[in-house]
């Protein structure tokens, strides 16, 4: 192929600037991949920089991009499928990352991009636990506020890549569709897949395959000296090749650096958004004191201590970044991976002896998850079950969770576990995953309880949200064995006192071997080891099992009786409404005017989802009582009483009041039952039936049209209708039928008040009854027969006012006649 003619970088990147305003999407990525392929290295080069910020958008947000997030394989099927091949691990995107690569350019990324608790330990020169950093720090001449990472294209391109995630987005209005269809969350899938791969090695980059030599990032020194780094950790790479020399006719440890990075910068770009130091901070009971008194405004000299210090550790937790639902579910698709990925490991390689035979890869697969995902993920749910809202929205964060905590459900070896997947009997050998994590365990499942007490559970997602985790937690062997592992942690310690406990593995000095139960203390040594490095070693543990979780399950239990009589009542309702409403299609007249208003939000999510939160419910409080071995029996009869009590003689009782001299005052109780739509007061319409808002039945113009009509009738001709009702004669009944209003047949009064002024109600005429939609229907259905018997509309109409006076004068005395009797 012709070499294209030399250009200057500048003019190069002017051209294609322009080309990203004129042309269309799909000639852009022709022309940009025509580029990559053609030109040298050095003008590839100047451009980089420009084309990463093209695709992902800049970092401050003023440059969207290609807003891959908003890519949908539905909506833009030709962009998206263009998209997905420019940026895919093979594609033109990646081949001009490795061409770069080669050439050991470097790039500036900004560390006031990376997230906070990394962006201060490096601004203030503190530790940092990540080795992802110890090398690329680099601080101009211009201060301290300019720190910027060099990194080689290929980190540079990731980093991009992850960190467009963080960028905030809005959606055009009515744009629905799911995260998980975009092109964003595809690619990740893609990388994952194609960087971590469950089978076999990591495929070599595309060019290796022409010859050109792509190394991993050579280790540097940094440009500043930070002196509080102190001892960091090796990569995985460099520590194997300096095991074994002859490391290097592998192709896979050649390539492992790649998967290392991968993993590095979406854990830190995903995940290491809060700080563990800060936390653990938190959960001391001083520094809890110390916010509380600061926003109680109380004075600590008292106590010889000084909010500020609490109040700063409270602002530096408090952190403006909040994950957004896209955001936690492509958190969750990363563990999904790395689940399947460390899953994949050999059997043989789980045994100790094997570790210094083991592959690159291999190790990497055995550590990925303990090592970099495990403290990083703790902490980010745990600000998500503390500050996300409580509403449907959780169930990202939920599923997240519920994936971490279940890496058997992505176990590659099947046929071992035929029996296991027939009855959900989790197998012993993940008791070590339990014991590793098990405050993923414990403590969030008393923050999902607290929340779930908070909630509505009559909502069918929030039932839905608690039946998911009593069913997981109620898989056989699993509450077993986050028994033992709470008893593990519950062991005295044998070597070390708990004020001066130093946790270390066995190969940094540190041991809690015994020569009589080696197994079990050294079990509890790494309880022990991952519940004090994530809450500190002055952490207060609850167990879940515990009187205190007990009394909070059973209160769960409670509301959920509460919400499954509350769901049955309103299925109930919907369908005495659904009947009523059928059956007044045929009546005519004042019906349902008077009729209480019942509108409910819950109705709209009709019988079938009512029915849903039902069966969840059901079936939650059944698995409850299975995983704390309650008493069903006890749950089935307070369930009854609650029922018995919202019931009396048949008929729903009004909300507990207290009588007064203004009628009757809600107490605490009241209010709590109609919160939760245990009881509720009758609401009747009490005024002017032609004032009535319009209903759902009627025509929002005829009512208009027919209350002015009305009004302007009983205006001009108020004298004679007053005068034809107070005749004794047969006149003066059907008159009275039809001019005499039929509220006062009944005497309405509001339940909160005894007294109600009695109004003589005068005679006028109402239309309002032909705006109805089953009067017109009626009409139109009395047309069509009149025309079938070939009877005109003039006749028609003068047949329809007879009988409609017939009925008047019918009705009119029967009901005089009926008095007489009852006198």
């Amino acid at each position: 192929m012709a070499v294209p003619p030399l250009q200057q970088p500048s003019f190069l990147l002017a051209s294609l600037k322009a080309d990203y305003l004129n042309k269309p999407f799909s000639q852009r990525c022709i022309d940009l991949a025509k580029v990559i392929e053609d030109y040298p290295a050095k003008d590839l080069h100047f451009i980089f920089p420009w084309v990463v910020e093209s695709v992902f958008g800049s970092l401050d947000g003023t440059v969207l991009g290609w807003n891959l997030r908003c890519l949908h394989s539905q909506i833009n099927p030709v962009e998206y499928s263009i998209a997905m091949e420019f940026l895919d691990p093979c594609g033109p995107m990646m081949k001009l990352v490795y061409r770069l690569q080669a050439e050991e350019y470097r790039y500036e990324f900004p560390v006031s991009f990376l997230p906070g608790p990394v962006k201060n330990s490096i601004q203030e020169g503190g530790p940092l636990d990540c080795p992802l950093y110890h090398s690329r720090i680099q601080l101009p001449i211009s201060g301290f506020h300019s720190l910027n990472l060099a990194l080689n294209p290929f980190e540079y391109y990731i980093f991009h890549f992850a960190y467009s995630l963080l960028t905030y987005r809005s959606y055009p209005v009515g744009y629905h569709f799911s995260y998980s269809e975009s092109a964003y969350f595809s690619l990740v899938d893609r990388y994952l897949k194609y960087f971590l791969p469950v089978e076999g090695n990591v495929p070599p980059p595309p060019t290796l395959i022409t010859g050109a030599a792509v190394s991993p990032p050579a280790s540097r020194t940094p440009t500043v000296p930070f002196t509080s780094y102190g001892v960091h950790h090796s990569s995985l790479l460099k520590r194997h090749i300096s095991h074994q020399p002859s490391v290097n006719a592998d192709p896979a440890a050649q390539e492992i650096w790649r998967s290392e990075i991968l993993l590095q910068i979406f854990v830190e770009m995903w995940l290491h958004h809060y700080s563990l130091e800060v936390y653990q901070k938190m959960q001391s009971p001083h520094t809890k004191l110390e916010v509380l008194q600061h926003h109680l405004g109380v004075s600590s000299t008292q106590y010889g201590t000084s909010t500020q210090s609490g109040y700063r550790t409270l602002l530096m937790y408090q952190e403006p970044f909040s994950p957004s639902e896209e955001h936690v579910l492509v958190v969750r698709l990363l563990l999904k991976h790395l689940h399947a990925f460390s899953n994949s490991l050999r059997p043989e390689q789980f045994s100790p002896s094997t570790h210094s035979h083991a592959s690159p890869l291999e190790e990497f697969k055995r550590v990925v998850i303990p090592r970099f995902v495990q403290k990083k993920l703790y902490v980010f749910l745990q600000h998500c079950f503390s500050h996300w809202p409580l509403d449907a929205s959780f169930r990202a964060v939920l599923e997240t969770w519920l994936s971490y905590i279940q890496p058997w459900r992505y176990a590659s070896d099947k046929v071992l576990l035929g029996a296991d997947v027939q009855d959900r009997t989790v197998s012993e050998k993940w008791a070590t995953f339990v014991q590793d994590n098990l405050l993923m365990y414990t403590k969030l499942f008393s923050s999902f309880l607290n929340r779930a007490v908070r909630t509505d559970l009559v909502a069918p997602k929030n039932a839905l949200m608690v039946f998911r985790v009593a069913k997981i937690f109620s898989q056989p062997n699993l509450a077993e064995m986050i028994q033992k592992a709470e008893q593990l942690f519950l062991e005295p310690d044998q070597v070390l006192h708990r004020q001066h406990r130093i946790f270390m593995t066995p190969n940094q000095g540190g041991s809690f071997l015994s020569a009589r139960q080696p197994v079990t203390t050294d079990a509890s040594f790494r309880v022990k080891n991952h519940v004090y490095s994530s809450e500190g070693q002055d952490c207060q543990y609850r167990q879940m099992f515990s009187a205190e979780v007990k009394n909070l399950v059973f209160h769960l239990g409670h509301l959920i009786a509460q919400a499954q009589q509350t769901a049955k009542s309103i299925s109930d309702h919907s369908e005495a409404t659904s009947k009523q409403s059928f059956l007044s299609w045929f009546s005519f007249g004042y019906s349902g005017f008077n009729n209480s208003y019942n509108g409910n939000d819950l109705d709209e999510s009709g019988s079938s989802n009512i029915r849903k939160t039902d069966e969840y419910l059901e079936k939650a409080l059944e698995y409850l009582c299975q995983i704390y071995r309650l008493n069903a029996v006890h749950l089935s009869h307070m369930a009854a009483t609650l029922g018995a009590a919202q019931e009396e003689d048949g008929k729903k009782q009004l909300p507990d009041c207290i009588p007064s001299e203004n009628g009757l005052v809600l107490t605490n109780l009241g209010r709590y039952q109609i919160i939760n739509g245990l009881r509720k007061f009758p609401i009747e319409y009490q005024g002017d039936p032609e004032l009535q808002p319009v209903r759902s039945y009627e025509s929002v113009t005829l009512v208009r049209f027919f209350f002015k009509l009305s009004s302007a009738i009983n205006e001009r001709f108020a004298g004679e209708m007053e005068s034809l009702c107070s005749r004794r004669g047969w006149i003066g009944k059907v008159a009275r039928y039809y001019l005499m209003p039929s509220l006062s047949q009944k005497s309405l009064h509001s339940p909160a008040t005894q007294q109600r002024s009695q109004q003589v109600p005068q005679p006028r005429l109402s239309l309002r009854f032909l705006a109805s939609y089953r009067t017109m229907f009626f009409v139109f259905l009395i047309y069509i027969v009149a025309w079938l018997l070939s009877v005109g509309p003039v006749p028609c109409t003068f047949y329809c006012l007879a009988a409609f006076l017939l009925i008047g004068v019918a009705v009119a005395l029967f009901s005089e006649q009926q008095k007489l009797h009852q006198q």
